[in-house]
C-alpha cells in the first residue's frame, strides 16, 4: 500500500506549485527513484516538461513526456500506467490518479487557491475511504 502525503504550500500562486513538483521530482531522482508527474492536462504536462529544463540552471532532471519516452527517470504524464513500479506518483491532477496502487508513495502538492484545496480536499477523504492514511506536510 503506497504512503501518500499531502505537500501544502502557503501560498495560492499555481507557479510555486509546479516548481515544488519540480524539486520533489529532482529529489526523487537523485534518490534513484522512477519519477511519474502526473499533470492535470496536456498543457500543464508541457509546461511541467520546459520547467524541468530551467527550473535550475546548475541541475538537469532527466526527463521526458510520457508518450515520447515511457520509461524516463522522471515521466510527465497523466493516466498513463507507469513504466516503473513502485517508484513516486507526483499528482498535478485534481482527482486520484487510477494507477494509485502502482507507487510505493503518492504526493500531492496543495496550494491556497480555493478550487483546488476543494478538490485536494475531496482527494484527502477519498483516500481515506480506501483505507489508505493520508499525512500532511507542511512546505
Amino acid at each position: 500500500m503506497p504512503r501518500i502525503e499531502f505537500y501544502v504550500l502557503s501560498t495560492a500562486v499555481p507557479g510555486d506549485r509546479l516548481r515544488a513538483a519540480c524539486q520533489l521530482a529532482m529529489k526523487a531522482w537523485r534518490a534513484s527513484l522512477p519519477v511519474f508527474l502526473r499533470g492535470n492536462d496536456d498543457a500543464q504536462c508541457a509546461e511541467l516538461d520546459e520547467l524541468l529544463w530551467r527550473f535550475k540552471a546548475e541541475s538537469f532532471v532527466p526527463h521526458n513526456l510520457y508518450q515520447d519516452e515511457a520509461d524516463a527517470p522522471v515521466a510527465i504524464g497523466l493516466d498513463q500506467e507507469p513504466a516503473s513500479t513502485q517508484g513516486i506518483l507526483i499528482n498535478l491532477g485534481s482527482t486520484l490518479s487510477p494507477q494509485v496502487e502502482r507507487f510505493s508513495r503518492v504526493i500531492e502538492i496543495v496550494n491556497q487557491e480555493p478550487d483546488l484545496l476543494t478538490a485536494c480536499r475531496e482527494n484527502f477523504r477519498s483516500y481515506r475511504q480506501r483505507g489508505y492514511d493520508p499525512k500532511r506536510v507542511e512546505l
